[in-house]
């Protein structure tokens, strides 16, 4: 489970065995989120995470997007 980004409380990560379309996963001491990359960026699930926390993390998934997926697509072709 490779931690992408770990910033504000938030660890972004992805599980080894993902599938399309691509994602990340979000954690926090709150809880769990999903969130879509492609085609656009979009919360797909969010179990306990605060509506502040995942507005941050919608923003920073925004900056980082092109690098989380660059490294999902880096992971899952080894």
């Amino acid at each position: 489970m490779p931690t992408i980004l770990n910033i504000f409380g938030l660890r972004f990560f992805f599980y080894a065995d993902e599938h399309l379309p691509i994602h990340v996963h979000l954690e926090n001491s709150d809880g769990l989120a999903k969130i879509g990359l492609e085609p656009e960026i979009i919360l797909i699930e969010n179990r306990g995470i605060k509506p502040k926390d995942i507005k941050r993390a919608m923003t920073i998934v925004e900056q980082y997007k092109e690098e989380f997926i660059e490294e999902w697509k880096k992971f899952h072709s080894e």
